[in-house]
């Protein structure tokens, strides 16, 4: 774990590929971002074409009604997860694998959340790399391996910039992505009635409630647990709430109704065509650029957990830029050969076993409050605690107990019960005293070995 340098100490320059965006370090407030960058960004992650086939898959299932309360249980559930853990990203300006050090898991147990949200997050940034590629292949030509490529490619060089050129792409992309989308939808619900689609009765056999506020709410469930990635670079709390409410907004009840009016007009979840049929060419490159923008978090995600991983165990700190690289080829080439969509079993079984780490992270910061104090302590100086603990065993014990809570147990949400069995045992345990650490690790263990502080490499700067 790399120490804040001290102000006597010198400070080494290094030229590197892209940016460490502080992988290992608090963000510090001068250098996060503004209102409506952030805002931008989160926005972002609500534009995509799978958003509304979800939505028409549901509607196909189900009543305008009953799908506005799936969408609220779903929206609901996201938001309160996402602003508890954002929140503690925010505050202490880490990422979710570095604020596992010292909430809930210790260094050692930080390794292991780093290793489940590294594999998780590139096989997904694989897979829809997959998607990504076979669909432009069938709306203009060209093998899918191709399109892999050239988009796996695309998305690793953003990615390698960091956090401030991912912001700029997303001030491009977003305004052009829902002002394409809004002609495109209203220009074909126009034709129709809108209370007759509000009120027409589902098309295909009925979804029950829970099933679809399981598919709103899980799918996500993983970028709510690592959204301190996003808020880490937020100025204050209300932002957070702000942010992601809209973003819960825009992607649940515009989006993913507008889907489920468009699945009770077409009586199908097959309602892409209805964007890209009445955009032409720049609707088609739009929305290659919302999917490419949405996947860019994979990547980002990946490496800051690739960077903690390797840190802990091998006691090396590599460049996140370096991890990029490594992770955008493996991922693309997976992808482009077909290989990543075998993968989405496990994938979905990951997704399973990453929200009790945000369960955890909640009841620690929030609840039981007995590790965070080195954070409080070192928070206006902006550095990093001089010890974390370096095993937390029980809290091991208590992931694994959620995880089969939620791989096992038929009823409810999976993701959400996975979360809140590992919330409710660690707030219970943890107020007992039974959650102990066990051996103290200094900032100083790797010191020897590691690259300069984030810093000293490319600025991401505040916008």
């Amino acid at each position: 774990m790399a120490a804040a340098p001290q102000a006597d100490a010198p400070v080494h320059e290094t030229k590197s590929i892209g940016s460490d965006d502080y992988s290992l370090s608090r963000v510090p407030r001068d250098k996060r971002f503004g209102f409506w960058s952030m805002l931008l960004q989160w926005l972002a992650q609500s534009g995509s074409i799978s958003q509304f086939t979800l939505g028409a898959t549901i509607g196909v299932g189900m009543t305008f009604g009953n799908a506005f309360l799936a969408f609220t249980l779903g929206a609901v559930i996201l938001e309160i997860v996402i602003f508890a853990i954002g929140l503690a990203g925010m505050r202490e300006g880490l990422a979710t694998p570095m604020l596992t050090r010292w909430v809930g898991f210790g260094r050692n147990g930080s390794a292991l959340v780093s290793f489940v949200i590294a594999v998780s997050l590139v096989g997904w940034f694989g897979v829809q790399n997959t998607i990504f590629g076979n669909s432009v292949s069938e709306l203009v030509g060209g093998p899918s391996w191709m399109w892999c490529v050239l988009a796996g490619i695309a998305i690793t060089a953003l990615v390698i910039f960091g956090f401030k050129y991912m912001a700029n792409f997303a001030k491009i992309v977003t305004p052009l992505f829902f002002a394409m989308v809004a002609f495109s939808v209203i220009r074909t619900l126009n034709d129709h009635s809108f209370s007759d689609l509000v009120h027409s009765p589902p098309p295909g056999d009925t979804i029950p409630l829970a099933v679809a506020a399981t598919a709103i709410a899980g799918g996500y469930m993983t970028g709510a647990i690592v959204s301190p990635e996003m808020t880490r670079y937020n100025r204050k709390g209300s932002h957070v709430f702000l942010q992601s409410a809209s973003s819960m907004i825009l992607s649940e009840y515009i989006v993913g109704l507008t889907g489920v009016l468009l699945g009770h007009l077409v009586k199908s979840n097959e309602v892409s065509h209805i964007v890209l049929s009445t955009s032409g060419a720049f609707g088609v490159i739009v929305v290659l650029m919302s999917t490419a923008k949405i996947n860019d978090w994979n990547l980002y995600g990946s490496s800051l957990g690739v960077v903690n991983f390797f840190q802990v165990v091998f006691g090396k700190r590599i460049h996140r830029g370096a991890v990029t690289i490594v992770l955008g080829i493996a991922g693309t080439l997976l992808s482009a050969v077909g290989i990543m969509t075998h993968f989405t079993e496990f994938l979905t079984i990951l997704g399973v076993a990453i929200p009790p780490i945000g369960g955890i992270i909640v009841a620690e910061y929030w609840v039981v409050k007995k590790m965070r104090k080195p954070l409080d302590e070192t928070r206006e100086a902006e550095t990093l605690p001089a010890t974390s603990p370096t095993w937390v065993p029980m809290s091991i014990v208590i992931w694994i107990v959620a995880f089969c809570v939620g791989k096992f147990y038929d009823g409810g949400i999976p993701a959400l019960n996975s979360l809140a069995t590992a919330f409710v045992l660690y707030c219970v345990l943890g107020l007992l005293g039974w959650v102990k650490p066990y051996g103290t690790s200094t900032t100083q263990d790797d010191e020897d070995s590691a690259v300069p502080d984030a810093r000293t490499t490319t600025s991401v700067g505040a916008a």
